[in-house]
């Protein structure tokens, strides 16, 4: 019998993650971390948002040893999920790019809210806004995590930001070569 290719693995650990792609592990969200245990370069116990039942299960399935979660990467507590106070929020629309599942929705100069059914409470949210409005409360009601639900949010999140991007370079490209050469200064045009 063969053993699992690292994708194989990858694709593993990365089921047993939460899916909150909170960054707090050290990674850009919990793919890459999954693909960093798989190699070797990273611990089991990197994950605030799994605590010690992920841990425990990314042990067992890689017949590691179970260590507690390292404190400089958080500390496992209830779920949680953003507040927007809407009174204070000015519509600067900094939270919604970096809300890795779109739990955020408003525009610019229009007030923000958060589904909470889609917060995952990654606390992303929290360093853009320029006035403080966010914080993080607990959980309305105990909820189950959906880590396939987080998934496919965030990878339709980062997908539309990729293709906002190619759109927006597209552009800049199209502005560039459509731009008559300029004259160089005191002299005639070519």
């Amino acid at each position: 019998m063969n053993a699992p290719s690292a994708p194989d693995i990858a694709a593993r650990i990365d089921a047993l993650l939460p899916q909150t792609q909170c960054t707090r592990c050290g990674y850009a969200g919990c793919r890459p971390y999954a693909e960093a245990i798989a190699d070797g370069t990273a611990p089991i116990n990197q994950c605030p948002p799994g605590g010690s039942a992920t841990i425990q299960a990314l042990a067992e399935l890689l017949g590691r040893d179970i260590r507690p979660l390292n404190p400089a990467n958080g500390v496992e507590s209830p779920p949680q999920i953003a507040w927007i106070d809407e009174s204070r929020c000015i519509g600067c629309a900094r939270c919604l790019a970096p809300c890795p599942v779109d739990a955020i929705v408003g525009a610019g100069k229009f007030m923000h809210t958060v589904i909470a059914e889609h917060c995952t409470g990654c606390e992303l949210c929290i360093a853009p806004c320029p006035v403080d409005c966010i914080e993080m409360r607990p959980t309305p009601a105990p909820r189950p995590n959906r880590p396939d639900v987080n998934r496919r949010r965030a990878d339709a999140h980062t997908g539309r930001l990729l293709r906002r991007a190619a759109e927006r370079q597209r552009a800049l490209d199209a502005k560039k070569a459509g731009a008559a050469p300029r004259a160089p200064e005191g002299g005639a045009a070519p």
